[in-house]
């Protein structure tokens, strides 16, 4: 070895071992191996292209030979769950509290009725998840909780009990960003290379970016007023679906969903939204407005008395429908048209990624799917089970941040809860100014075409 490859070599032990010393102080309970998986630095004779390897089927178990495994703990809005994934992509151990069966009884979620179920619920969670992995807290290699965005009493109770487990531990600890982890949950079951577009769709937001890296997020465009979730649930209310008997114990969008199969979505002619705005942002509450005067114009037409159901309610659910659809197909052709425009997308291999509660609806996912193909993109979903909220996919952000030595704070007891958080960099006056005009789409209701 020649001297200064000698000199370059030393050095770099000298850092690594510093680096060491530092975490034995801060994780004095961890063996050493443990705290080997922690260091990024490794000791070699040739440089490294990058400080970070951006392809995760080549990354090394860091140290020990063990792929590293994450706790992820998920309290954001009303389901409670927690999940034990490793490097490896191997979901160790998951469940999950869902609290869907007592919202619907009260028409909707109480945000301090949802506190206090992830309150009760939240310790046997985890301890679930944990015996289904066969392991214990001292087994884990981190903690990942959400922190970001979601209901402030829903994610108090998640974050604190994460503090907890990480001062019994002295496990490192790792805040999530929700809608970070929704966007980054695929990469979890299927080989997704950056970047690529991803498209969330929940209760609570609606938002188009373009994911360039684990921590690196370009904002395209969000909704103005409600989320299409909220919309879908305040519909089904206005609607009284959880009277109707094959809609029981169904959250709203899943009643709405079921009903719609059966309706005619030329019956009701719903208003264009934001036809003029060359942009992706997005606006429902028009739409619920509307559905709220139909409804009550059918309940006259009928005589219809509160508390009972509209005989033509299945065209009511499959008209509304299709109505969100067309909005959100509109958006994604412009983001799509801006991507290509910025060349921000592959031309090859082109991805688009539907994630979020909502993008376990069948009807939306084949109608955006369908417009995809038009633009040579690719669809991937992650499986409707993930779609929803869960702890698997923030134990998965928990390991890709880990995995690269990203993520992990020094004072975790310094960390808040934000109810409100943008995701990534905001492009929305970019796109705004490109001034994108989406292509006409021949109009084909019975096939999910967009008009």
């Amino acid at each position: 070895m020649s001297a200064p490859m000698c000199r370059k070599v030393t050095s770099r032990l000298i850092q690594h071992l510093t680096k060491i010393s530092a975490l034995r102080l801060q994780y004095p309970d961890q063996s050493y191996c443990k705290i080997l998986s922690y260091t990024k630095n490794t000791i070699c004779t040739t440089p490294r292209r990058s400080a970070v390897n951006k392809n995760p089927e080549t990354r090394r178990f860091h140290g020990s030979g063990i792929p590293l495994k994450v706790l992820g703990i998920e309290t954001s809005c009303d389901d409670t769950g927690a999940a034990i994934v490793d490097e490896d992509r191997n979901v160790l151990g998951e469940a999950l509290n869902s609290q869907t069966q007592v919202h619907v009884q009260h028409g909707g979620i109480i945000p301090t009725v949802a506190q206090d179920l992830h309150k009760i619920n939240i310790e046997d969670v985890v301890t679930e998840a944990l015996e289904k992995a066969n392991m214990t807290i001292k087994d884990v290699d981190a903690i990942a909780t959400t922190v970001k965005p979601g209901m402030g009493l829903s994610l108090r109770i998640g974050l604190e009990y994460g503090k907890k487990l990480v001062r019994e531990s002295g496990k490192p600890f790792i805040p999530i960003h929700h809608m970070e982890a929704h966007a980054l949950t695929v990469r979890l079951i299927e080989k997704v290379d950056f970047p690529y577009l991803v498209f969330l769709l929940s209760g609570g937001h609606c938002l188009l970016a373009v994911v360039r890296d684990v921590e690196d997020f370009l904002l395209l465009g969000t909704t103005l007023d409600d989320a299409p979730g909220d919309v879908y649930d305040k519909v089904a209310r206005k609607l009284n679906l959880k009277l109707v008997p094959e809609c029981h114990g169904l959250s709203g969008g899943a009643a709405v969903e079921l009903l719609a199969q059966k309706g005619d979505p030329t019956a009701f002619e719903f208003p264009h939204i934001r036809t003029q705005h060359r942009d992706c942002n997005f606006s429902f509450v028009g739409i619920r407005t509307f559905v709220e005067r139909l409804t009550e114009m059918e309940e006259e037409k009928f005589g219809i008395k509160d508390g009972d159901i509209l005989p033509n309610v299945s065209d009511v659910c499959a008209s509304f429908q299709y109505c969100v659809l067309r909005q959100l197909a509109k958006r994604l052709q412009v983001a799509l048209l801006y991507c290509e425009i910025k060349s921000l997308l592959p031309v090859e291999n082109k991805t688009l990624v539907l994630s979020g509660g909502v993008a376990s609806n069948m009807f939306i996912r084949q109608g955006l799917s369908k417009l995809c193909r038009q633009h040579s993109c690719h669809v991937v979903c992650p499986p409707p089970r993930l779609c929803t909220d869960n702890g698997v996919m923030i134990a998965w952000n928990g390991v890709e941040k880990f995995s690269r030595g990203l993520g992990v704070v020094s004072d975790f007891e310094s960390v808040r809860f934000q109810p409100k958080s943008p995701l990534g960099v905001d492009m929305i006056s970019d796109v705004q100014s490109s001034y994108i005009k989406p292509n006409k789409v021949a109009a084909d209701h019975s096939d999910n075409k967009i008009s």
